[in-house]
């Protein structure tokens, strides 16, 4: 079990990202998978953005102890309600 303010948590602990992000779960056979994204702040545009998802992706597995795929995107990047929230966890397992 991952609760999304673990993974919140790391994220606000990486200076080059913004509090927005977005978990979301799928089915590989039997194991579920997650994707964490995220977005960087609009001051850090220029960013090298593979080293910030490996170093969270790192930091995930070391502290909550799962594997994750991490994505991170402009600002902006992470899927937004109709109020501007984002959406938090997008469980696309099959029922």
């Amino acid at each position: 079990n991952v609760f999304p303010s673990q993974i919140e948590e790391l994220i606000l602990q990486q200076g080059a990202l913004a509090g927005q992000y977005q978990l979301v779960v799928t089915r590989e056979g039997l194991l579920d998978e997650m994707e964490v994204r995220a977005e960087l702040l609009p001051t850090n545009a220029g960013a090298d953005t593979a080293a910030i998802a490996r170093a969270l992706q790192h930091r995930i597995k070391v502290m909550v102890g799962v594997s994750t795929t991490v994505t991170i995107g402009a600002p902006g990047a992470v899927e937004r309600t109709m109020v501007g929230k984002a959406k938090r966890v997008v469980d696309r397992r099959p029922r």
